[in-house]
């Protein structure tokens, strides 16, 4: 009887002993001290550490928006370092979608136009970029806001409208840092959701969080502190523990 072997599937992002120094001489700070991580097709990771330990930092070198000090960035096997900066831009349109902490919505664009800007940028005309930034809408839960410019919305609303932006298209990779800060309980656990629901159907996402509740949601909760990966869980099961865990922490003894 033969067997069959199934090949595992190659990473999505894998961040390949990745540092990152900033300054120099007295004033040199190290943002990252030799990261290994990988991120497969279908996992949310979520990153957790305390304020400074490169959390952010993590991100935006993932993301292309930022160079390493050393090491490698790979994005769906291409090492972004290698890229021109054209190539590196279109890496990010098509492949990349990234939800901002201070959002970073184009202020004189509605909410439907500031998410299908990345897919006209790519090509895609303006009816069908406005057909997908319409869907997204509608996934998040926010049609309503499809005609608003950003002034006119809530930070939340906002917080949603860039989510919805970095959902667009057939991102294999969406990085999110904080996305549910700006929401309330419930609609930061229907955005998650969302977010739960991209990576099975086969993409991959790396989000940071302060949020043990909110790092439930992930296969993996990798930990930060002082630029280096310290510790990581290799489970949803671990990361209800860490649910758990804060849960108990609130409580008081006999509680």
């Amino acid at each position: 009887m033969s067997t069959t072997h199934t090949e595992p599937r190659p990473p999505v992002l894998h961040l390949d002993q990745v540092g990152r120094v900033h300054g120099h001489g007295a004033a040199e700070v190290h943002a990252l001290r030799g990261v290994e991580l990988v991120v497969h097709p279908g996992e949310l990771v979520a990153v957790m550490g305390p304020s400074g330990s490169g959390k952010s930092t993590l991100l935006t070198l993932a993301g292309g928006l930022d160079s390493p000090t050393s090491g490698r960035v790979l994005v769906e096997g291409a090492v972004l370092g290698e890229l021109s900066r054209k190539e590196q831009a279109r890496v990010r349109r098509r492949s990349v979608g990234y939800v901002f902490q201070d959002y970073n919505l184009i202020p004189g664009l509605t909410a439907a136009e500031n998410i299908a800007l990345p897919r006209e940028l790519d090509g895609v005309s303006g009816r069908a970029a406005r057909r997908e930034a319409l869907a997204a809408l509608e996934e998040l839960g926010i049609p309503e806001l499809a005609d608003r410019f950003p002034d006119d919305m809530s930070g939340g609303q906002q917080q949603r409208v860039a989510i919805a932006r970095a959902l667009i298209g057939d991102r294999r990779l969406v990085l999110a840092d904080e996305p549910t800060g700006a929401l309330d309980s419930t609609t930061g656990e229907a955005v998650l959701a969302v977010l739960r629901a991209r990576c099975d159907a086969g993409a991959a996402a790396m989000m940071v969080t302060h949020e043990a509740r909110h790092a439930a949601w992930a296969d993996r909760v990798v930990f930060l502190r002082d630029g280096r990966l310290v510790d990581q869980s290799v489970s949803r099961d671990a990361a209800s523990l860490l649910v758990a865990a804060a849960t108990n922490s609130v409580k008081g003894p006999g509680e």
